[in-house]
């Protein structure tokens, strides 16, 4: 597979032009054996096989050859199919000036990759279609947010019971246009998402320049308070992906008999750390960048190219800092492990949605939940940690079921 990769990356003019700034030497170690991997501007200059008399490379990747193998095949399976799952499973270490790497990971990772050759589905081409408005209407609503004033960007569509929705962390709210945009769910409810401040189309508060964004557990459990009652929704369902899925199980805990139901996707009461959060706001690499690099194994690989690209350009565009600002709640602040013993998932009903592919919040970390809460929780084959927005089709046939249930109940 080794010997592959320069043909296959010289061929490829788009990852060429991704990695044009890039000039570096790294070490690939398969097993017993290393090679030295040469780039000059985004292409494979060579590829050397050991031993080095005087080896000089930047930084080094080491993993076992049947991970390596795996890693490789065309459809790999979870915890194979990105190198930071390799790395978090401690089957692959990096090591050396990581800079040229973490400033370059989402060129490198496709690198890395382009033996698998992967196949993914692609949306059927048709014919051009007349102009036409999408039934999405948004606003900006002006109000008093955890004692400051706020301008919150606001989108919804649809009828009937409220559904309140959380985007992850570093992105907005664009990740649930699948959701209101289908007909099936927006018949039966009204579907409202907005931008965190600091994310999206929602300003941070006036001063911001003078202060670090952190979230916290109690700014983030009042702000989805005082969302809902500033719209005045009556006994809304409250669904959150990522530090949405870890957040509505303080809601769960604190405020349960507010909400109709609650459904976290991608929910673990805990997220150890497996890359270094610094990266994500320094001068030396574009932030934006490093935040699309590091999530992009998230996604699963079987998720049409379009909307991997689409949810990963969400990250591209996040503001300085703010990524790892909301890191501060999902890996510090926001561990609930101790607590999720006092969740009753039965009071108010409990849903649970995990990705296969999600290395992040896994499926055990999510299983261990609804274990002690007593939630319905479902692991969703082909689908990572981002469902709604890398696959809203497949996505919506494993929430559908879960809305029609809280409707019918």
């Amino acid at each position: 597979m080794i010997e592959r990769i320069a043909e296959l990356v010289n061929t490829d003019a788009n990852l060429v032009r991704r990695g044009r700034f890039l000039s570096t030497t790294f070490l690939l170690e398969i097993g017993d054996k290393g090679y030295l991997v040469k780039i000059l501007e985004g292409r494979v200059a060579s590829i050397t096989p050991g031993p080095f008399v005087t080896p000089n490379y930047s930084f080094a990747l080491r993993a076992p050859r049947d991970e390596w193998e795996t890693f490789w095949t065309k459809l790999p399976p979870p915890g194979h199919h990105d190198i930071f799952a390799l790395f978090k499973r401690g089957k692959l270490t990096i090591e050396g000036d990581l800079q040229p790497f973490m400033a370059n990971l989402l060129y490198i990772k496709d690198v890395l990759a382009s033996p698998r050759q992967i196949a993914r589905d692609q949306p059927a081409k048709k014919a051009a279609a007349a102009p036409r408005f999408e039934p999405i209407t948004g606003r900006y609503l002006n109000f008093e947010l955890l004692g400051r004033p706020h301008r919150l960007y606001i989108e919804e569509a649809g009828q009937g019971i409220p559904l309140l929705c959380l985007h992850t962390a570093g992105s907005d709210g664009r990740q649930y246009r699948g959701l209101l945009n289908d007909k099936r769910i927006t018949d039966n409810y009204r579907v409202i998402v907005f931008d965190m401040p600091w994310h999206g189309k929602s300003s941070p508060p006036d001063g911001f320049q003078n202060e670090e964004y952190k979230l916290t557990s109690r700014d983030y459990v009042q702000m989805v308070l005082q969302v809902a009652e500033a719209l005045e929704l009556d006994k809304p369902v409250v669904m959150g992906c990522s530090i949405g899925g870890r957040i509505v199980l303080y809601l769960a805990r604190e405020h349960g008999a507010r909400f109709r139901a609650i459904i976290g996707l991608e929910t673990a009461a805990h997220v150890a750390p497996y890359y270094d959060i610094e990266w994500l706001h320094r001068g030396d690499v574009h932030g934006g960048e490093v935040s699309a690099g590091i999530v992009s194994g998230l996604v699963a690989p079987t998720a049409p190219d379009n909307h991997r690209w689409e949810t990963l350009w969400h990250y591209l565009q996040s503001g300085p800092g703010v990524f790892k600002g909301d890191l501060h709640f999902y890996k510090v602040d926001g561990d609930i492990r101790a607590k999720v013993d006092e969740i009753d998932g039965r009071k108010t009903p409990l849903y649970l949605l995990t990705g296969e592919y999600d290395y992040s919040c896994t499926s055990e970390g999510t299983l261990d939940v609804a274990k002690r809460t007593g939630a319905e929780a479902v692991i969703m084959k082909g689908l990572g940690h981002f469902p709604m927005s890398e696959d809203p089709p497949k996505f919506i046939s494993y929430l559908l079921p879960v809305l029609e249930k809280i409707r019918r109940a």
